[in-house]
């Protein structure tokens, strides 16, 4: 898997990310013409500049450019610069697992000033959740924030594979989160908002590879890219002192490869 930082990062700022579309242009014989859009034509580039890099990280970067042969072979590459889950403000999107007897009902009033949160009603006798399951590189680094919101003091928990985190939700909106390493000989890691019988208000769950969570993202489809390839067939550094590097690194993902 593409190698994540010793500081829990993916990648350091300044951060490059680039997407280009393509349109289909038809011709007629008459001069005329019909332009619609390409939805398997794009393409999404991320330059990563890494300064200041470790022997180990430089190291784990090399080896990873190496195993790949360059741009020959795709890997999965989680964007960081966004949030890898999907439908962040669609919790009724078939991506999202509502447990048999939770209901999530939109329109709710969210803290960033807009209606897109949701109102999960838990009407069993036990825990219910709602889950999306990530085919992410498994034993990195995430951070997966929610903001929260209850009527009546209660207690919300983060589920994360095997790991989870409660918090306490109250009449005022906030943002809980939880950072934990996943299990690397799993498969995908499955992320969740678990709660006791009930109502909560929640609005944008959001993961990120990395050990803290950063402003709030809407996602649609989500951060996660299988079949990402290096840009480049080369890779260079520059020793700046002792155990100390710096190097670009330039990524593609074009969804019609």
């Amino acid at each position: 898997m593409y190698p994540q930082l010793t500081t829990g990062a993916l990648a350091q700022f300044p951060i490059g990310k680039r997407r280009q579309t393509r349109t289909v242009t038809n011709t007629a014989a008459d001069g005329s013409s019909i332009k619609l859009a390409d939805p398997n034509g794009w393409l999404t580039e991320w330059q990563l500049r890494y300064q200041g890099l470790s022997d180990s990280d430089l190291s784990a970067l090399q080896t990873f450019f190496t195993t790949s042969e360059g741009s020959l072979n795709g890997f999965t590459f989680v964007d960081p610069a966004g949030n890898l889950l999907a439908w962040s403000e669609d919790l009724t999107n078939a991506v999202w697992g509502p447990g048999p007897f939770l209901t999530c009902a939109g329109g709710v009033a969210d803290p960033l000033g807009g209606s897109n949160g949701f109102l999960l009603t838990n009407s069993g006798a036990g825990v219910q959740s709602v889950t999306q399951t990530l085919n992410v590189p498994t034993g990195y680094v995430f951070s997966f924030s929610v903001y929260v919101q209850a009527t009546a003091a209660t207690t919300v928990t983060l589920l994360f594979g095997a790991n989870s985190a409660t918090a306490a939700a109250g009449p005022n909106w906030s943002r809980i989160s939880f950072t934990a390493t996943g299990d690397p000989t799993a498969a995908s890691i499955l992320f969740g908002i678990e709660l006791p019988p009930g109502a909560i208000n929640v609005f944008g769950p959001q993961v990120e590879a990395q050990t803290a969570p950063s402003a709030y993202q809407k996602s649609t489809t989500g951060g996660v890219y299988a079949g990402a390839r290096f840009g480049d067939d080369a890779f260079s550094f520059t020793t700046t002192d002792v155990n100390r590097h710096s190097a670009t690194v330039n990524i593609v993902y074009a969804n019609h490869l």
